[in-house]
């Protein structure tokens, strides 16, 4: 992601000829004096930026599982990342006077519009102050006129009023600028009523929209995209309400199609899918916990079995662990240090012509779908939740097939896309198929098994996966219609066991727990 964002800086860059402004230094006053004195606007002009900054905050679960509301850590968390990434005085100013960014009528290509209102207010509360210092000065200090009292009245009278204006909107500044958005709503979680507050949620809302309002009036201000990343971990060791908890509050910041938030939610789905089913306000919603995580879902990136590579580079992070064996990777960082020294650096990789390739590719692929005569359309799902995640996953998995080291052949855009579409649609019986292929695949098949269609393996053994279906009842929930899953796999892509086997490694989006749940399943019916 930080490569991407530097890229389309560079791009923007070139393309506008506007560098990026930050709020420090100078950039601090003039971002006051923006959010004293203009509304933003959006223009035309700023929704073809592509530029974007991610702004990464990182929630664990576990440091927060001792709270009554776990969902109000994740705000709180959220709250406090962008005051300290923006500023506090930014924010505070922001609550005061700041304006909610609004569209540009017509094509006006002006970003920012004076608010008169604001102004003539504040030149107006500045000339009744100098009016009446102004009078009280002349009560005070012109001979002849000290005895009239009402002069010395209606001046401090006006000086007053003026100033008291003045110090009221410098007040309410210090006061968000010493009371911060975490602490609240950390204020109101320790009330004693905070189980009866009706306006508790309305409240924590408020925070939220002020906090989206001042991240669009950053995005013109900044000239670039701006959004927040929160990277949501140990949820799978906390308990299941807290777990509800915290997904419905992603939901919930979710919920404006325009908030600026993208979620990434590490997560064990073995153990969040059970949480999801035993807690008690989410019944009714996630009887199903399989179903619940789809519709939250979307884009879904199941890592696959680790590699050899991978292996190495856990071990050697597990090393670095133990204090008696870090000599031993000092020594190695040495040895790496010298020979980077005496030997010249590879050459770099040509990434323009894989990104092009991958390009290609992926275009080809929603071609595919794109064409009505292609029996690939007849499959497409109707709900939208399902669509956007097969359009978010068939470009990684092209990707994947396309820059996998050693790999003999790359299938095609279509096989591809066909994969993803047969993952999301049947994980149940796509997950089957494949825990029986690797199970004889383990057991040294004979030759000519490579040949083997994958509907021919999934009939030979239909019979096992009825008799699982009770315990698998969720997991065949998810599965679309069962005829539709025979002619896709027997009639129109047939693909084979070599074909399973080469797209495995890159089957992002189909949960691997699943087919982990059917081998033990299946070992326990074979010791009966």
């Amino acid at each position: 992601m930080r490569e991407e964002m530097s890229q389309r800086e560079a791009a923007e860059l070139h393309r506008s000829r506007q560098k990026p402004r930050s709020p420090a230094g100078w950039g601090l006053l003039l971002a006051l004096w923006y959010l004293a004195f203009y509304k933003p606007v959006i223009t035309e002009a700023h929704l073809r930026r592509k530029n974007m900054e991610f702004i990464f905050i990182r929630f664990s679960a576990w440091q927060y599982a001792g709270c009554d509301k776990l969902w109000a850590g994740l705000v709180t968390t959220l709250c406090d990342s962008v005051r300290r990434h923006f500023g506090a005085l930014p924010l505070s100013v922001y609550h005061v006077m700041g304006a909610r960014p609004r569209f540009a009528s017509g094509f006006s290509q002006k970003e920012w519009v004076l608010k008169r209102g604001t102004c003539l207010k504040l030149w107006g509360l500045l000339f009744v102050l100098a009016a009446g210092l102004s009078i009280l000065l002349v009560a005070l200090l012109v001979p002849g006129i000290k005895d009239h009292h009402v002069l010395k009245v209606v001046g401090s009278a006006v000086t007053s009023l003026s100033g008291s204006s003045l110090v009221l909107g410098v007040s309410s500044v210090l006061k968000n600028l010493l009371v911060s958005e975490k602490q609240k709503i950390e204020r109101l979680t320790n009330s004693e009523r905070f189980a009866s507050q009706l306006g508790f949620m309305s409240k924590v809302r408020h925070e939220v929209e002020v906090l989206v309002d001042f991240l669009a009036f950053m995005e013109i201000f900044e000239r670039r995209r701006l959004r927040v990343v929160l990277e949501i971990t140990s949820l799978d060791i906390c308990y299941p309400e807290k777990v509800a908890g915290v997904l419905n509050a992603m939901n919930t910041l979710l919920s404006d199609s325009n908030a600026p938030f993208i979620f990434i939610l590490a997560v064990d789905p073995s153990v969040i899918v059970p949480c999801l089913e035993q807690t008690g306000c989410m019944k009714g919603l996630a009887d199903n916990g399989y179903l619940y995580l789809n519709r939250t879902v979307t884009l879904p990136f199941s890592i696959p079995e680790m590699g050899a590579r991978s292996r190495l580079r856990c071990l050697e992070a597990a090393v670095r662990t133990r204090e008696d064996l870090m000599y031993r990777v000092i020594a190695s960082n040495l040895e790496r240090r010298h020979r980077a020294k005496t030997r010249p650096a590879p050459a770099p990789p040509a990434c323009r012509e894989a990104d092009a390739e991958a390009a290609r590719c992926i275009h080809e692929a929603f071609r595919c779908l794109h064409d009505g005569d292609d029996p690939l359309a007849r499959y497409l799902p109707a709900s939208g939740a399902h669509l956007r995640r097969i359009v978010n996953t068939i470009p990684i998995t092209l990707r994947l097939l396309l820059h996998r080291p050693g790999a003999p052949g790359t299938p095609s855009p279509r096989a591809a896309a066909a994969w993803v579409l047969l993952a999301d649609q049947w994980p149940c019986r796509l997950s089957w198929a494949l825990q029986c292929l690797e199970d004889a695949w383990q057991n040294r098949p004979p030759p000519g098994y490579a040949t083997r269609s994958l509907w021919s393996i999934y009939q030979e053994h239909v019979g096992e996966l009825s008799a699982l279906r009770q315990p698998l009842g969720n997991v065949l929930g998810l599965d679309g219609d069962p005829e539709l899953f025979q002619t896709f796999l027997a009639n129109d892509f047939p693909f084979a066991a070599r074909d399973a086997h080469a797209f495995l490694g890159v089957t992002v989006n189909l949960d691997h727990s699943i087919r982990h749940k059917m081998g033990l399943l299946r070992g326990l019916d074979r010791l009966r």
